[in-house]
């Protein structure tokens, strides 16, 4: 018997033991420096994307910083982060396919440097319509796409409060 695949939003809320906290080993130090990183829990990057406003934007950048200082580490893990607000992205699709409000805008977080991220729900048609509709100017560099000005639109998603106690991982 085939298994059910599981929704967006089941992957969402499947904290998988995160967060954890580990300390950068000398594998990761060579990529990450040194230190302590966070593999933050899936919901954590989804309520910081939830928090940006409309008309202002983030990072993946800026969740990783907020991430890290919530949990007093060093770093928060750029590919752990990476991909849980790519799930955000397609469960808050998955909601709003199911008619759903009040759903994660995800179009507003960007990759690094401003960048719209062609992998989210809907591609970059979507993602450049809906920056339009609340006042963004989109240029494309290449194949690229980039939100002008990114920078002075971002959201203070401070990250200082709420502080949870994450589980100490070997690494």
């Amino acid at each position: 018997m085939p298994s059910k695949r599981r929704t967006w939003r089941e992957k969402l809320a499947d904290s998988k033991g995160f967060p954890k906290v580990g300390k950068i080993d000398a594998t990761k130090s060579k990529r990450w420096g040194k230190g302590t990183f966070v593999i933050p829990a899936p919901l954590e990057v989804d309520a910081l994307m939830r928090r940006v406003p409309k008309g202002k934007l983030t990072t993946i950048d800026e969740l990783r910083k907020v991430l890290a200082r919530r949990h007093g580490t060093t770093i928060a893990c750029p590919i752990t982060t990476g991909i849980f607000a790519w799930i955000a992205a397609h469960a808050a699709a998955e909601a709003e396919a199911a008619q759903q409000i009040g759903t994660t805008p995800f179009w507003r977080t960007l990759k690094t440097g401003g960048e719209l991220n062609a992998k989210y729900p809907g591609g970059i048609a979507l993602l450049k319509k809906r920056l339009r509709a609340e006042g963004h100017t989109v240029k494309q560099k290449g194949k690229r796409f980039f939100v002008e000005g990114f920078d002075a639109r971002l959201a203070s998603l401070g990250g200082r409060s709420q502080r949870s106690k994450p589980v100490l991982s070997a690494g």
